[in-house]
């Protein structure tokens, strides 16, 4: 098993201010109601900080969440120590990477939420991950997971420019504002992995007061894509969804 690492080592301490300002983030209902109709124990691969966990075991159901982040399964560990006694007893937290952990058990739902297989980037690593929540799904049990559908036609588009996507109000002190920007760095078409940057800038009264940023590289799949990889994988089809409504997967809507 890989070790532990310090990915997210920037962005884990803005990671659930920022997500929580994100307006467009609409994931958590659906995983919640397939967690409410497999009843549990569940697993979550990749589960950062807690932010589709803990809801869940808010809700009763006993999860099991696997991350190779030290700096996010630290603060989760934090959330956690803040949670009621009977939240904390449904939560078991590994450390383990997603291409080969093996806890020794098996659960009628697996989930991957917000995109980690998209962290995978080559062929055999992607399949690693597929295989390694399907050797932990019992009889009949489900793999829910997400990715975003790429936009060809924007893929190429203003590399190296700044963008801000979000901002909130700083939690330590409410006078200062942190915005998170990002940039696109580079593209590589052939292995299908583009090279971003998070960049957050603290402000107070208009001025910088602090700027952190974290590189990444996120990998985008097509349809064909994934129906191979299921198939090296050894897992089945069994709904193909093109949003968390539970809309089909359509060529004009999915854009």
């Amino acid at each position: 098993m890989r070790p532990a690492v310090d990915s997210y080592s920037v962005t884990a301490k803005y990671y659930d201010s920022a997500y929580a300002a994100k307006q467009d983030l609409l994931d958590l209902p659906f995983y919640l109601d397939l967690a409410n109709q497999a009843g549990g124990p569940i697993l979550e691969s990749a589960c950062g900080t807690g932010r589709v966990l803990l809801p869940i075991a808010r809700k009763g159901i006993e999860i099991h969440g696997v991350d190779n982040s030290r700096p996010m399964l630290e603060i989760l560990k934090n959330h956690l120590a803040h949670e009621a006694h009977d939240v904390r007893q449904r939560v078991t937290l590994h450390e383990g990477d997603m291409r080969d952990f093996r806890l020794g058990a098996r659960f009628p739902l697996v989930i991957i939420p917000f995109r980690p297989m998209q962290h995978m980037h080559t062929v055999e690593d992607q399949v690693s991950a597929l295989a390694t929540v399907a050797s932990h799904l019992s009889d009949g049990g489900i793999l829910a997971f997400d990715v975003f559908y790429p936009k060809f036609d924007l893929i190429n588009t203003r590399i190296g420019e700044e963008v801000m996507k979000f901002e909130w109000s700083s939690r330590a002190d409410p006078t200062e504002v942190v915005r998170r920007y990002f940039r696109k760095d580079s593209v590589d078409k052939i292995n299908q992995i583009f090279y971003f940057t998070f960049i957050y800038r603290t402000f107070r009264g208009g001025e910088v007061m602090l700027e952190d940023m974290e590189g990444f590289k996120l990998s985008y799949f097509t349809y064909p894509h994934l129906r191979a990889l299921f198939l090296l994988a050894g897992l089945e089809p069994v709904a193909e969804y093109g949003s968390f409504a539970k809309d089909p997967l359509d060529t004009d809507r999915n854009r």
